[in-house]
């Protein structure tokens, strides 16, 4: 259907900020000083700066469309030999545009976008002359298969954020990606693309890992990006140059790519399952696609694709994704409720850090690398020390193996990390942030010896994931100057950073403390000094109750298992052995400390780390896991044995009790910041929306607090 059939869906749309396609001709080089032909090349600009990214909405798509039949028209009288489409400065198009695609509610509106988006990138494969993408920048979803719709393809060096994230925004790739990335670049490649990066924090590609595996076939520097990718357009139209492509597999399939197809689906929905326990249904709907596409046309696959679209576009889980990804991860974690104004916020030109332990040497490397001043590392002894430095240093010279960082890059922050066994070294630091032991009075000497020696000015923080950030400033000369600056670990993958304000905390800490987590690239909450804060307590109190089911006497794998519907990254008795046992105990004996008999302490949990347990599960010869006999031997359990499904509803109302009891207490000022620390501090899974919205889909929020947590459902929340 020609694009304008398609006016009345954009009609739809009337506040939508439209990515036009400016066209402009351009003479293409013939190699001997002349013109080999008109080249039109149409570049895609909403017109706004790089904040506001380019995205795709029904009234673009429509324009684009226009103008591509135009230069069909144009190419069938012979007056252009090609076509290329190119984006504004740092982006190509990040995408479709999810404000507007989560307003379709009807399922034939679904349909409509999802085929005006195939309609429109099958012109680039009948133009009638070769058809160019030149990937810029940023190029996500709709934006990256406009490009897997065209004949050829070159990326720009500086291009970052290249992928297709549909499964992990709850849909699938529906604009020909399911059908066209496999045989462009393999299946397994494109299991990797469209799976596994989605699903694993939503990686993406830069430039040269999308060259690296096929997505593109040409490989530029940015600074003159476009006119290189036309002076390789048109060798490629007069047949200077040949497009190797070794990863494509080409239909029919060779019984060789048969089985590699068959065997990265496989592969897939081992991913998922580990993953998501299959409880999100975009990534099965794209494995599903994947399997079948192995013998459908290229029409049939597109007409799959509409319909998945459709079907995923009317789903709670998609809702609930652009209620997590649109309206908290990319907007209210950019704004942070109550931090103050950010003109506030003094400068860091030093930091120093207490501890040269693992914690405190993530924290260095970090500091280092993203603030680019002097880091300097404290710790009892010599051997310590050294050892925290010679980490950072091991680190960057893992990141320069790997081609992350130049080493002329690795040596710069090299330079930058010190370390002293005298704290005399923060006389000049303006940010000093321990990362000592979860002890209060610990924390307390160390604030002391450090308060002596710094500036009246310096901030300094605590690492602290449970402790009280006033009771630890209530003997300091300048309690006003302490904040906590809780990270999540592995520090350098972990986006959340939980911010505490005490009470006496001022305004001007705060600021910089905002200010300094931005810079580091991380994600701030502003929360209330409460013990444990956000994550832990609500994790806290999610153990307390899967410890006590399993003491009272229901089965280990009914009891680890009963969250499986919630798709959660893992298991609870396998995070905490990941934590370490010890680590959990003491997390639980504060929490119950502050907050009483709801949160239980395990005494078997105890008999495991007396008996120098790691965990409660061991891994079989064949791979199963089990609870070996010796370690059940030395548990006590009592006679109530509760189903997996009895163990979710008590766990979603234990979860539902306590957050009720966090929004009353103001621990942060309101249900979006407790499910935004969920999903950026505990991987809490993006198909669920947070974990307000599935407490209150579930009903568990109403039955303990008598209210739901967000009274008008997310999809009517601003």
């Amino acid at each position: 259907m020609s694009a304008h059939g398609f006016k009345a869906l954009a009609e739809l749309f009337p506040d939508e900020i439209v990515t036009h396609s400016y066209l402009e001709d351009v003479e293409l080089p013939d190699g001997r000083g002349g013109s080999a032909g008109t080249f039109a090349l149409i570049t895609l600009d909403n017109g706004l700066d790089h904040r506001r990214p380019t995205t795709l909405g029904p009234n673009t798509l429509v324009e684009l469309g226009t103008v591509l039949e135009a230069q069909r028209e144009r190419a069938a009288r012979g007056e252009i030999i090609g076509v290329g489409v190119t984006g504004k400065p740092h982006f190509l198009v990040a995408g479709a545009d999810l404000s507007a695609v989560k307003t379709l509610r009807e399922r034939k509106s679904g349909v409509a976008m999802a085929q005006l988006g195939h309609d429109v990138y099958s012109t680039l494969n009948d133009l009638g002359v070769p058809s160019f993408v030149f990937i810029n920048g940023v190029a996500l979803g709709g934006g990256l298969e406009i490009a897997l719709n065209a004949n050829y393809r070159t990326v720009s060096t500086g291009a970052g954020a290249l992928g297709l994230p549909e499964a992990f925004i709850g849909l699938v790739p529906g604009w020909g990606g399911v059908y066209l990335l496999p045989r462009l670049i393999g299946p397994a490649n494109a299991v990797k693309v469209m799976i596994e990066n989605p699903l694993s924090n939503n990686r993406t590609l830069s430039g040269p890992a999308a060259f690296q595996l096929g997505i593109a076939d040409a490989l530029f520097e940015p600074a003159d990006f476009v006119e290189q990718s036309l002076a390789w357009a048109a060798k490629v139209i007069t047949a200077d140059i040949t497009v190797e492509r070794p990863n494509s597999v080409t239909d029919p399939l060779s019984e060789a790519d048969s089985e590699a197809w068959d065997a990265a689906v496989a592969r897939a929905r081992a991913f998922v399952e580990e993953r998501t326990s299959n409880a999100a249904p975009a990534p099965a709907r794209a494995i599903a696609l994947l399997e079948q596409g192995k013998h459908y046309t290229k029409a049939k696959s597109f007409e799959q694709e509409n319909l998945a679209l459709a079907d995923l576009m009317q789903t709670d889980e998609f809702r609930a994704t652009v209620y997590a990804f649109l309206d908290l991860v990319q907007k209210r974690a950019k704004r942070p409720a109550g931090a103050p104004d950010p003109a506030l916020a003094r400068p860091v030109t030093k930091v120093g850090v207490v501890g040269a332990g693992l914690m405190a040497s993530q924290l260095a490397l970090l500091f280092a690398r993203q603030l680019k001043v002097p880091v300097v590392l404290t710790d009892i002894d010599q051997v310590r020390v050294d050892k925290g430095v010679g980490y950072v240093h091991g680190e960057l010279d893992k990141l320069q193996a790997k081609g992350r960082i130049s080493p002329d890059a690795a040596n710069r922050t090299k330079a930058l990390v010190s370390g002293s066994v005298s704290k005399d070294v923060f006389a000049d630091a303006d940010f000093v942030i321990e990362a000592v032991f979860e002890e209060l009075s610990v924390k307390k000497q160390v604030f002391a010896e450090v308060e002596a020696i710094v500036s009246d000015s310096c901030i300094l923080a605590t690492n602290t994931s449970s402790l009280s950030v006033t009771a630890m400033a209530a003997d300091l000369l300048h309690p006003e100057r302490l904040v906590g600056f809780h990270f999540f670990n592995p520090v350098a993958v972990m986006p959340l950073l939980e911010i505490v304000q005490a009470p006496e905390t001022d305004d001007a800490v705060l600021a910089t403390a905002f200010a300094t987590a931005k810079t580091l690239r991380k994600n701030a909450v502003l929360v209330k000094d409460a013990a444990a804060f956000v994550v832990n307590r609500i994790l806290g109190r999610l153990f307390a109750e899967i410890t006590l089911v399993f003491d009272e006497g229901t089965d280990a794998a009914t009891a680890d298992n009963a969250l499986r519907p919630m798709g959660l990254p893992m298991t609870p008795f396998t995070l905490l052995a990941m934590v370490g046992l010890p680590v959990g105990q003491h997390v639980q004996e504060s929490l119950r400390a502050a907050f009483g008999e709801r949160f239980y302490v395990s005494a078997n949990q105890q008999k495991l780390i007396d008996a120098g347990k790691k965990g409660l599960w061991e891994t079989a010869d064949d791979g199963s896991r089990l609870v070996p006999e010796e370690t059940l031997a030395l548990l006590d359990f009592g006679d109530r044995s509760s189903t997996a499904e009895q163990v979710l509803a008590r766990t979603q109302d234990a979860l539902a009790d306590e957050i009720g009891r966090m929004l009353s207490e103001g621990v942060v000022a309101g249900p979006e910041d407790i499910d935004l620390c969920m999903i950026m501090g505990a991987g809490w899974p993006m198909h669920l929306g947070g974990i307000t919205p599935y407490l209150d889909r579930t009903g568990a929020s109403q039955r303990v607090t008598g209210s739901r947590f967000h009274p008008a459902g997310i999809a009517s929340r601003p």
